[in-house]
């Protein structure tokens, strides 16, 4: 497959090792929310200000459809991506999908220690409130995050080269 879709939700990785990946199997990466903000001249978190969360799904599902059209490309899909309208499956259909999984307090803990501030639904949250939204969204998301084709864990190295094994299999 030729087009590599990564999810998960924010702070697992996806636009470390989705760069990492391609550099590896001389694809194209491409990160959606980056995506996104070039094209319509705003920050996601922007967008999310000037228009809600409904509009900016649509937009996201736009780019996601535009972006299947490429080739040799790894994706990092917004964290809430494949969560709305049918995106899951149809990134399924058009490629293969790998979920990043990590437990909340995996992912808090890297969350705390990034720039979570920049991100829209993370603003003001902190401790056991980034922890208890976390493990809320996780709840609603990991159905969806589950259809992925695998489910991978673990350090950045480890996930990359489990990846590339299985693609080059």
């Amino acid at each position: 497959m030729n087009r590599i879709f990564l999810i998960g939700y924010m702070g697992s990785g996806k636009t470390t090792i989705g760069k990492l990946l391609a550099t590896r199997l001389n694809y194209s990466f491409v990160d959606m929310d980056a995506h996104i903000e070039k094209k319509y001249f705003k920050t996601v978190s922007q967008i999310f200000v000037e228009f809600g969360e409904a509009e900016f799904r649509i937009l996201e599902q736009k780019c996601l459809h535009e972006l299947a059209e490429f080739d040799n490309v790894i994706i990092s899909t917004g964290g809430g991506a494949p969560c709305f309208f049918d995106n899951i499956q149809f990134m399924n259909a058009t490629g293969l999908t790998f979920y990043l999984k990590f437990s909340s307090t995996q992912l808090a803990n890297r969350l705390e220690t990034s720039r979570a501030y920049k991100r829209p639904l993370l603003a003001e949250r902190k401790g056991e409130d980034l922890l208890q939204f976390i493990a809320e969204s996780l709840t609603v998301r990991e159905p969806f995050y589950l259809q992925a084709a695998y489910s991978v864990t673990g350090e950045t190295e480890t996930i990359v080269n489990e990846i590339y094994e299985l693609l080059i299999k």
